[in-house]
Parts: C-alpha cells; structure tokens; sequence
C-alpha cells in the first residue's frame, strides 16, 4: 500500500506547462420545486432548476472566466438538447457529453427545505448517468486540454458501476498529473447499492489533490477521526470546530498523500438564516475565514457546489490562500441568496460583498 501511495503521490506532482480547462464530472438533474401547501397544483405551476453538484460547479467557473467543461450522460432527446443549448450559451463546453439511455435524473426538493433533510426526493435510478460503464468513456480523450478534474461523492454514492467509472478517470487524471478535487458530499438516500461511503471513497480519495467537506463527512467516508463525543452537529465552540478542521486535515494529507489542501465548511442554523464560516489547510497552515451570519436565507441548495468552484477559481489563478478561502467563503454564502442550483454572481459582485461584509 505504501508503495502505491508513493506512486501516485509521484505522478500528480508532474507540473502542467499550461493551464487548461476545468473538466466537471456529474450527473446533470432537474430540480422540481413544489411549494409546500400544495399550490402548485391549483396553479398548474412546477418550478424547476437545472442542476446537480458538479454543473453546479462547472456554472460558476465558465461565469468567473475559467475554462470550463462538463461530462455527464443525457439521452437524446429535444428536452436535453434545450438542455445542453442552455449550458452551451453560458460558456459551458458540453462537447465530451455521453448521450445514451433513456431518462434524465430528477429530484424533488419542496421550497424551503435543506437536501440534508427528509424533504428531498430522488428519481434517479436507471438515469442515462447511473447507466454509465468502465470502458465507454475515452478518458485520454476527455483529458486532451484538460489540467484540473472535479467530481463529488455523489457520484459514487449512485451505483457500484458509477463508482468504478470514477476510479477509471482518477487513474487516467492522476498519470497526467492533473489537478483532482473531490467534494464530499454526503447523501444517505443514495447510498443503496450495498456498500457504505468509507468502504468506495478512500479509494477514490487516493488520487485527489484538493478534497472539501466537513469534518463530519470526513469521518464517516474518509474515516479520520473525531474529538472526543464531537460525533453530531451541534452548537460546539468554534475553537473547538476550527481545531478539529485541523486535526482532520492533517489526517487527510496523511492518509492520501497527494492531497496537499483540505477546506472544511461550517454551516449551522441560526433561526431561518445560517451561521456560516469556513477552513483551509495547506502548507502545514490553517487558514479560517471570516463568519457570516444571516437572520434569513432564500435557498441553500449549491452553497457548498460555490464554494467548491470558490476554491478551484483561487487555486486556477494561483491567488494567496487567505485570499482563496475568503473568495469562496463569501460565493458560497452569497449564494444562499439566488434561487437557482448555481451562482448567477459575478466575480466582481461576490468581491463587493466581501467588501460590505469586512465593513
């Protein structure tokens, strides 16, 4: 094991000689959005969103002027193809796209409510996306101008044959020294194939760079450690949060030795608004953000996808890390404000509020 973990240490430390594109890997969804008293059905009105963690993220960097591409599998239909004309105009390149099977995921998330939550519904099984295969991607293909690969724990957590189909990619990323970041998303509903997280995600784990969650996702897929009864969310110190992010990160870079940065976010109610504050390790330093606090949100679905992106524009355009996590920090909390899955701020709006909340 020690041997295999030198080795891919050795290979994600081949530089790239140019930048390339940012390539998200996910399965693209509709959000439905019922209200919660039923409304919609006197007024015959549905509202939906298009979606899914990693467009979530692919959205944000082709609107902050990153490359940006995205790789998921849609049938071939009018409906997808007003989808990806859709993703297309927003300077989103669809072109590595996989169009087979017959449906496209669906989830229901009724107005208000948290995807952490028993509110949320998922219509996703034998998608176009959950019907992926090992060998039906060209991945040396899909990785020609490629430098920086994403994907999230969702991706995984959908079947066992989505989850060889990531480790395909991270094989074929990793030797091409490309950068790899993992969110870790955790979705118990989807988590049904007979497997639990920490018995698929390590393994993927292994090939990333940059890994983002909290120090509760990490312990559950990652199996890194928590202090003493810190084993649910509740109202800790923030001294007590912020050391733990620590401890957690150093654990991570241990465990995964080409991981070289670890974000955690902290996100906790606070009446109908949020308390929000986020980490970063990297260079045997943590860096902490500032702390935003809300007495009323629109919409937290994709706050965390923004933070993501957050990260990876910072570390695309090689800015100080203090400056990377406060960018991020205030995307994602900007985005509790915009009812859609993904940001519609610019880079100069969210810098604004950065400015106004320093203030």
């Amino acid at each position: 094991m020690a041997k295999e973990a030198k080795n891919i240490e050795m290979i994600n430390q081949i530089p790239n000689k140019t930048k390339g594109k940012v390539l998200s890997f996910g399965e693209l969804l509709l959000r439905i959005c019922p209200d919660m008293d039923g409304q919609w059905l006197k007024e015959n009105k549905l509202p939906f969103y298009i979606g899914g963690a990693e467009l979530n993220v692919a959205t944000a960097l082709a609107l902050w002027n990153v490359p940006s591409t995205y790789l998921s599998a849609v049938p071939d239909n009018s409906i997808t193809k007003d989808i990806i004309e859709f993703l297309n105009k927003q300077r989103i390149d669809t072109s590595s796209m996989v169009y087979h099977g017959e449906r496209l995921g669906l989830y229901y998330l009724p107005k208000g409510k948290d995807l952490k939550n028993a509110g949320v519904i998922y219509d996703r099984a034998h998608s176009a996306y959950a019907e992926l295969s090992v060998g039906q991607i060209n991945w040396d293909v899909v990785f020609e101008g490629v430098s920086w690969f994403h994907f999230s724990a969702i991706c995984p957590a959908i079947s066992q044959n989505i989850a060889d189909v990531c480790l395909e990619a991270l094989k074929v990323a990793g030797a091409k020294g490309i950068e790899i970041s993992l969110d870790l998303n955790f979705r118990s509903k989807l988590w049904k194939f007979g497997k639990d997280p920490i018995e698929v995600l390590p393994e993927l784990a292994k090939y990333c760079t940059l890994i983002m969650g909290n120090v509760w996702a990490a312990n559950k897929m990652l199996g890194t450690s928590l202090h003493d009864d810190l084993t649910a969310l509740e109202n800790y110190e923030k001294q007590t949060l912020i050391d733990q992010s620590a401890d957690t990160s150093k654990k991570i870079i241990e465990k995964f030795p080409s991981c070289t940065r670890v974000a955690n976010t902290f996100r906790f109610d606070h009446g109908r608004g949020i308390k929000y504050y986020t980490t970063l390790y990297a260079n045997d330093e943590l860096f902490v953000s500032p702390e935003y606090v809300s007495e009323e949100i629109l919409d937290k679905v994709g706050s965390g996808d923004c933070f993501m992106a957050g990260l990876i524009y910072g570390f695309y355009n090689d800015k100080p890390m203090q400056e990377i996590l406060d960018f991020a920090t205030a995307a994602a909390y900007d985005k509790l404000y915009i009812a859609s899955d993904a940001t519609t701020s610019t880079v100069t709006e969210i810098e604004k509020r950065m400015i106004h909340h320093d203030k």
